[in-house]
C-alpha cells in the first residue's frame, strides 16, 4: 500500500522546547493509523505543523509525492486535508447543514444563500458516508455524538482525504464509541485516511491499522496494531513498564460516613442542574459518578464543597451537616477536593510549589501562627511531598506553571490526600494525564479507600470509574437514575443508562 502522506525528519521548536525531534511519520491510504504518546510527546505539535498552524524549522512534509509548503489551515484544507478537534467548532444557533457549509456557502445566481441546495447536498453526503444527521435540526439540539458527526461532514464536504481525529471519543458514551468505529473503518473502506490521536490504548487496539509512538517528542516506533499489545504500547510511551490494571483488594465498608437527600441546584443560568439527587457513602468505600458530560456531575461537586449554592437537599458527613457552608468550611470538616479544572480551581500557577502544596489549607497549624507563615515546616511538607508524589522538577521554587500536566495534578493530589480527609472527592482525577501518573493516581486514591475513607469518584473515563468503583451511580440530566454493585455493571448497561435508557 502506497502512502498518501510522509513526514519526513519533522522538526520544531518553540522557546526553550524542542516540541519535534527529527519525527517521521506516514501514512497509507485507506488506513486508519494511530499516533499516541504522553502529554507533551509532541503528538498535537506534529499534527499542528501538518495543518498548517505551525511551520517546521527542518524536515518536508510530502502529500501524494509531492512536498508541500503548507502556510496555514486554508492551504491544508484546500489540499484535501480535514482535521476534527477535539473540542467541536460549531454554532449551536445555526442549522446541521448551515455548519457544514459556512464559510464555503451555496448561492444562488442573485448570491443569495441557498439554503434549499444545501440542504439537499448535506443529506446526500450523510447518506453516502453512513454519516446519520438531520440536516434541518439545530446543533443546540442534537446529542455530542451527532456533533461529531456533524465536524466529520465538515471535513467531507469540503472532499477531505486526509482526515486527523483528535481525541475523538473524549465525550462519547460507549454506544457511541462504537458507531464511530464503524463510522472510521466505512470512511477507510471509502479510500479515506485517517489520523487517529488517543489516550486510550484499548481503542487503538479496537479501530487501527498501524501505531507510531511518541515520546518526548522522538519518534519511538510504528508498529502493527496486530501485532502489539496494550502493556507493550504502555512501555514504549513511557520508557517503562507501566501496571495498567488497577490493583486492589475488595472493599471493606465501614460506617456510614456520608448522606446526600434530595439535593437539588441550579446552573449558571439559571436553569435546574440537579433534581432531587440523593445516596450515601460509607467509609472505605468509593463511589463513582459515571455520565456523559453535562448532566449535573460538576454541579453535584460544586454543591459539595461549597462551591455553589443549593437550592433543597441535606449533605452531612458523619452527622454533621454541611449544606450550602462556605468552601472553607467544608474543607475545615475533613472534606478533600480534587477539581476538574486543575488551572481554574487547583492551583495557582504564578505561586511556587510549596505554596501550592498548603492552599486552602494555609491559615491551619502548622503552616500559621497566628497572623504569620511557619516556613520551616512550609518546606518541610514542601519537601516531604514532593518526595513521596514524585513530583518533577523536585524544586519547592518552581512556579506551578512551569510544571506539565501530570506533575500539576500531582500537587494538587498530593496537596488534598496528605490532609488526612474523611471524605475525598476527585473530581476528573487522571485528565490530561499522561499514563504513568494515571496508574500513581489511581493507586493514591485505592490507598485512601483502604484507609477508611470515603471517596466519591466523578470521571468521564468509564473505564477509570469501572476500574475503581464499589459501587456506580449513573446521572443523566440531573438526576440519578441509578446505583449499581460494580461486579453487575457492564459498558453496555452504564452507556444505557448515560443515555438516558433502562436497564
Amino acid at each position: 500500500m502506497d502512502s498518501i502522506l510522509e513526514l519526513k525528519n519533522i522538526t520544531k521548536k518553540f522557546p526553550g522546547v524542542l516540541a519535534n525531534d527529527q519525527v517521521n511519520f506516514d501514512l497509507k491510504k485507506g488506513e486508519i493509523h494511530a499516533l499516541v504518546g504522553e502529554n507533551g510527546a509532541g503528538k498535537s505539535t506534529l499534527m499542528n505543523v501538518l495543518f498548517g498552524i505551525y511551520q517546521q524549522e527542518e524536515g518536508e512534509v510530502f502529500y501524494k509525492g509531492q512536498e508541500l509548503d503548507i502556510d496555514g489551515p486554508e492551504d491544508a484544507i484546500d489540499l484535501g486535508i480535514g482535521m476534527v478537534h477535539q473540542h467541536f467548532m460549531l454554532v449551536p444557533t445555526l442549522t446541521v447543514a448551515e455548519n457544514i457549509i459556512l464559510g464555503d456557502e451555496i448561492t444562488t445566481g442573485l448570491g443569495h444563500l441557498d439554503i434549499k441546495q444545501a440542504t439537499k447536498e448535506v443529506a446526500e453526503l450523510s447518506d453516502k458516508y453512513g454519516l446519520d444527521v438531520d440536516p434541518q435540526a439545530k446543533i443546540k439540539d442534537i446529542p455530542v455524538g451527532m456533533e461529531q458527526r456533524v465536524e466529520i461532514l465538515k471535513a467531507l464536504y469540503r472532499e477531505a482525504e486526509v482526515l486527523i481525529l483528535d481525541e475523538p471519543t473524549a465525550v462519547l458514551t460507549p454506544q457511541e464509541v462504537k458507531e464511530l468505529y464503524k463510522i472510521m473503518d466505512f470512511l477507510a473502506e471509502q479510500g479515506k485516511s485517517i489520523i487517529f490521536i488517543t489516550h486510550k490504548l484499548q481503542e487503538v487496539l479496537a479501530v487501527s491499522d498501524r501505531v507510531t509512538v511518541l515520546r518526548d517528542g522522538k519518534s519511538i516506533g510504528t508498529v502493527k496494531t496486530e501485532a502489539t499489545s496494550e502493556p507493550e504500547l504502555a512501555e514504549m510511551m513511557v520508557g517503562r513498564e507501566v501496571l495498567l490494571e488497577v490493583d486492589k483488594k475488595p472493599a471493606e465498608p465501614g460506617e456510614l460516613a456520608v448522606e446526600v437527600n434530595n439535593l437539588s441546584a441550579q446552573n449558571n443560568r439559571g436553569v435546574k442542574a440537579l433534581n432531587d439527587v440523593s445516596f450515601s457513602i460509607k467509609e472505605g468505600e468509593i463511589l463513582g459518578v459515571a455520565g456523559v458530560e453535562g448532566n449535573g456531575q460538576t454541579e453535584l461537586v460544586e454543591v459539595l464543597t461549597g462551591l455553589r449554592e443549593a437550592t433543597t437537599g441535606e449533605f452531612e458527613l458523619k452527622g454533621n451537616e454541611l449544606l450550602n457552608h462556605s468552601a472553607r468550611d467544608i474543607k475545615g470538616s475533613k472534606v478533600a477536593h480534587v477539581p476538574e479544572d486543575r488551572h481554574k480551581h487547583g492551583l495557582v500557577l504564578d505561586y511556587t510549589i510549596e505554596d501550592n502544596l498548603i492552599l486552602g489549607y494555609h491559615h491551619q497549624q502548622p503552616f500559621a501562627q497566628g497572623i504569620n507563615f511557619n516556613f520551616a515546616e512550609l518546606e518541610k511538607h514542601a519537601e516531604e511531598l514532593i518526595s513521596e508524589y514524585d513530583i518533577r522538577p523536585r524544586d519547592k521554587d518552581a512556579l506551578a506553571r512551569s510544571l506539565s500536566g501530570g506533575n500539576q495534578q500531582k500537587v494538587i493530589v498530593a496537596r488534598e490526600f496528605a490532609m488526612d480527609p474523611e471524605f475525598l472527592i476527585a473530581s476528573q482525577p487522571t485528565r490530561g494525564v499522561d499514563i504513568g501518573a494515571i496508574e500513581f493516581i489511581h493507586q493514591q486514591i485505592i490507598n485512601q479507600r483502604d484507609e477508611g475513607k470515603a471517596v466519591l469518584l466523578v470521571s468521564a473515563e468509564l473505564s477509570e470509574i469501572m476500574s475503581l468503583s464499589d459501587r456506580i451511580a449513573v446521572m443523566y440530566e440531573g438526576e440519578i437514575v441509578d446505583i449499581l454493585e460494580v461486579e453487575e455493571a457492564t459498558e453496555e448497561k452504564l452507556g444505557l443508562l448515560m443515555a438516558g435508557g433502562q436497564i
